[in-house]
């Protein structure tokens, strides 16, 4: 067997996300659902709160999954996991893996105090934000998670958002839980791997996914994996790991990394920005990269 062949079954066969979903054309989100159920496999149960995949999964009494899928109330992944994980373990089932997966809207803002809660508790669910850096579901309005300089419908080109991005894994991290990842779905091997992981892990897991949105970014839904790609060759999202929040360690030790400029022009959503601003934005990533390093002790 050729090395390119064995590199092609490093992710997993099987498929567990079928034809006719309803996400857009180049939806990041739905990819990285797909990539998540390779890993996870049959014996999954997801908890789906109010964000684009309440809608990608299909109107009911359809759905493009080949699991069981609890759609819950916008604030409540991590309850929701939480309280399925319990019954399953009330009738001695202890392999069927529970997902909390929701968008950066019910991570970040609304479903921050559940999140917190499981994770204080050590639940043993895993927590997946895909995010798409804005809520895309209702009209891509501003989340906590849009980085700055960011266009959306709540923060117009006069007025684009002047705040950072929320730090999500340092407000995990704090938490001291088991696992954190973060992962990208230009990386499907990395990401893959990360959530086989979490899945043998007892305990809080959260990954945070990388998922472009071409609606919402204004970008061409062909240039998606460019895109994620760009995000971790600039710096812009690290791939990396946190254990008991302690241990740091980049996943992909960039030799030279790319200017953020080139991930910013392929996106409508920061056509305004005049060349100090984005320098601003190129020192905040700087910034943010060499942070992660020093963490992971390089």
């Amino acid at each position: 067997m050729s090395k390119e062949r064995k590199m092609a079954v490093t992710i997993p066969r099987e498929e567990l996300m079928s034809p006719g979903h309803l996400a857009c054309q180049g939806c990041g989100a739905a990819l990285a659902m797909r990539l998540a159920l390779k890993a996870l496999g049959q014996k999954t149960i997801v908890c789906i709160p109010a964000c684009c995949w309440a809608v990608i999964d299909g109107p009911f009494p359809y759905s493009s999954l080949d699991i069981p899928i609890y759609h819950c109330a916008f604030e409540t992944a991590a309850s929701s996991a939480s309280g399925v994980r319990a019954g399953l373990d009330m009738v001695g089932d202890r392999e069927t893996a529970v997902l909390a997966w929701a968008g950066d809207g019910g991570t970040f803002d609304i479903g921050l105090q559940a999140l917190s809660g499981a994770a204080e508790r050590n639940d043993d669910i895993i927590y997946t934000c895909y995010d798409n850096e804005a809520y895309m579901n209702t009209g891509i309005q501003r989340s906590s998670a849009t980085p700055l300089g960011a266009w959306t419908t709540t923060t117009p080109v006069k007025h684009y958002k002047k705040e950072r991005k929320k730090d999500i894994i340092g407000i995990m991290a704090a938490h001291a839980i088991p696992y954190i990842a973060t992962a990208s779905v230009a990386y499907p091997e990395d990401m893959v791997k990360k959530f086989k992981k979490a899945r043998e892990i007892k305990g809080t897991k959260f990954i945070h996914v990388f998922a472009p949105c071409p609606a919402g970014w204004k970008s061409r839904p062909e240039d998606t994996i460019k895109l994620a790609r760009l995000a971790v060759q600039t710096g812009y999202f690290p791939l990396y790991e946190i254990e008991n929040g302690e241990k740091w360690t980049l996943n992909l030790k960039l030799k030279e990394r790319k200017p953020i400029a080139e991930y910013l022009k392929l996106q409508g959503r920061f056509r305004h920005l005049k060349e100090e601003e984005i320098n601003w934005i190129q020192q905040e990533v700087d910034a943010n990269y060499e942070r992660v390093l020093k963490k992971c002790g390089l």
